[in-house]
């Protein structure tokens, strides 16, 4: 069999489903995702989903606030609750990088971030169970906070379809189809062959060995991301999300009132198989946790562990995403999102069909050059201007 559109998406997690939507929101309806499974059920599923917009990559922040924006104003675009929780968010660093983050906060407010710096004693009356003692300064967005990134994809999906595009599930993309140096579609793996003249891989942990056989080498190492999910034994009330650069760790509440535990020490990668790790914390990771946390909360003394898990990361070697064309006419890349991803979809979805439909970004504050893939053989990485001691692949 055969079929034709106009555009072929590869993956339906979070970023292809925000492609998706947003092609579709520019007249482009003519599109056909294809999923292996179901919309969502790769590593979108094991998101932290923390929205922040605290980025020194100055095109990052503003793809952040992009992405803020539109978990913002969810209900009306979208006609429902996507899991977004407007939390506030908070950053605290040691004396090491206080200029760093007042220069980063400053880099952040030229391309519209809402964001400051605040006293100790802000944090404490938001954290009164919180050691601030070893913190120097601190950053606060009152925007920040968190989702849903499951919700999310399922919400794009279901906008682009009511715009006609489809979806299908459980529908395997095995090859791609070529002509030359140009892609002309792609081969499922019932046989059939869509054909499109342009094709978007979305597929993240799973690019590299995609492209591989096409001469396309998309730099992404896949690391294995644990979570701890505690339960605080007291009642919080409403915290904010707590991003600790000292100890190197990041906290948020869930709306069942338990605490997400997330390791930010990621100089080391756990290199794994993205169809064949473990799904739970082992035991050095819950020391770890206990650790940190009793460290940092010495006021929750009643917390215990309620149960953990892992997903993976698409990690580039400079931590940010390939969002590029390349060296195959009309074949684009979206993927090594290397942890940044949730917050990041609306613009991603948004580069991306602007890549499909004008060649290059609309959106003067996000360039599209940053994010292209030939940046890794040319060895300019797109690196922090104000990186911070421990902490830079994240920031």
């Amino acid at each position: 069999m055969t079929e034709t559109a106009d555009v072929v998406i590869v993956g339906g997690g979070l970023e292809g489903a925000a492609a998706a939507w947003a092609l579709s929101q520019r007249g482009v309806t003519d599109v056909f995702v294809a999923e292996r499974n179901t919309v969502g059920s790769g590593m979108t599923g094991k998101s932290s989903g923390i929205v922040r917009c605290h980025y020194g990559v100055s095109s990052l922040a503003a793809m952040a606030t992009v992405g803020l924006e539109v978990f913002e104003s969810a209900e009306e675009i979208f006609g429902n609750d996507i899991g977004f929780r407007q939390t506030g968010y908070v950053v605290g660093v040691g004396a090491p990088n206080v200029e760093n983050l007042r220069k980063s906060l400053a880099a952040q407010r030229e391309v519209g971030v809402q964001t400051e710096e605040i006293d100790a004693s802000d944090v404490a009356a938001m954290w009164p169970w919180a050691d601030l003692e070893p913190f120097a300064a601190f950053g606060w967005e009152a925007r920040g906070g968190y989702g849903d990134a499951y919700q999310t994809a399922q919400a794009f999906s279901v906008s682009a379809r009511a715009a006609g595009v489809r979806v299908r599930q459980g529908t395997e993309v095995t090859a791609l189809l070529t002509d030359g140096d140009k892609v002309t579609g792609v081969r499922l793996a019932d046989g059939t062959e869509v054909c499109a003249g342009t094709v978007v891989i979305a597929t993240g942990v799973w690019t590299r060995p995609l492209l591989a056989p096409y001469g396309i080498d998309v730099p992404i190492e896949v690391h294995r991301e644990q979570i701890m999910m505690i339960k605080p034994g007291v009642d919080l009330g409403q915290v904010p999300v707590f991003s600790d650069l000292v100890s190197l760790q990041y906290i948020r509440p869930e709306p069942n009132g338990e605490l997400l535990f997330g390791n930010s020490d990621l100089m080391a990668l756990d290199i794994a198989d993205p169809d064949g790790y473990s799904n739970r914390a082992d035991d050095a990771f819950v020391d770890l946790t206990v650790d940190k946390l009793s460290t940092r909360f010495p006021g929750l003394t009643d917390a215990a562990i309620a149960s953990s898990y892992a997903g993976c990361y698409d990690v580039t070697p400079d931590w940010n995403p390939v969002i590029s064309r390349t060296g195959i006419d009309g074949l684009i890349v979206a993927a090594g999102f290397s942890g940044h991803g949730f917050k990041i979809a609306p613009a991603v979805g948004r580069l991306v069909a602007d890549l499909v439909i004008d060649g290059r970004s609309t959106d003067p504050r996000i360039p599209e050059t940053d994010f292209r893939l030939s940046r890794f053989a040319e060895e300019d990485l797109l690196r922090s201007p104000y990186p911070y001691v421990g902490a830079g692949e994240m920031r």
